[in-house]
């Protein structure tokens, strides 16, 4: 049986290098349309999405990554920190920020709106990753400065975050593991 949904969630991957072209603004629309249909606990809808496509401002946030992350021990660091070329954002030329305040379900909630992004961005000819190491930049004396350059509503918080553009890499499908299913009847 052919299903568009799931062919999407097939072809899906988690895409680490990117062109340098920047995303047209109707994929941009369609993207911003995307997060704003992504359902939410009691229709809430508790985020904040900020569409970043400033250069200086996605090095900025990685800078500040980078400089948390040196404070950590190497047991809770990622190894990708010890190439000092790495950026969180693989250099994708647009980037989505998910903010959102403290609540019950916002953490979920957002998980969820950064899912849909995925696969919109999967739709639209578009690679992504799903990017929760821009969290470090935030736990930084630079936190206030990056909350405000990206317009978070006040007491909000970095959630997630999720790198678009063009993917210039290829990547096989990660095996399936029907371990990690069990049916209960």
């Amino acid at each position: 049986m052919s299903n568009q949904t799931m062919t999407m969630i097939e072809k899906r991957r988690s895409h680490r290098c990117y062109s340098d072209k920047q995303i047209d603004p109707h994929q941009l629309e369609t993207l911003m349309q995307a997060a704003l249909h992504s359902p939410s606990a009691r229709d809430l809808q508790p985020w904040h999405f900020s569409f970043v496509q400033n250069k200086e401002l996605l090095s900025q946030i990685n800078r500040a990554a980078h400089q948390q992350a040196r404070m950590l021990s190497d047991a809770n660091r990622s190894t990708r920190f010890l190439d000092g070329d790495f950026h969180i954002f693989y250099h994708a030329p647009t980037v989505v920020v998910i903010s959102s305040a403290a609540g019950n379900f916002s953490s979920i909630d957002c998980g969820i709106a950064v899912q849909t992004l995925a696969l919109a961005a999967e739709s639209l000819g578009l690679g992504s990753v799903i990017v929760g190491l821009a969290d470090l930049a935030f736990r930084g004396d630079d936190r206030i400065n990056l909350e405000n350059a990206l317009q978070f509503p006040k007491g909000y918080q970095f959630m997630i975050s999720i790198a678009i553009g063009t993917a210039t890499d290829d990547k096989p499908a990660h095996s399936l593991n029907l371990d990690k299913i069990s049916l209960i009847e």
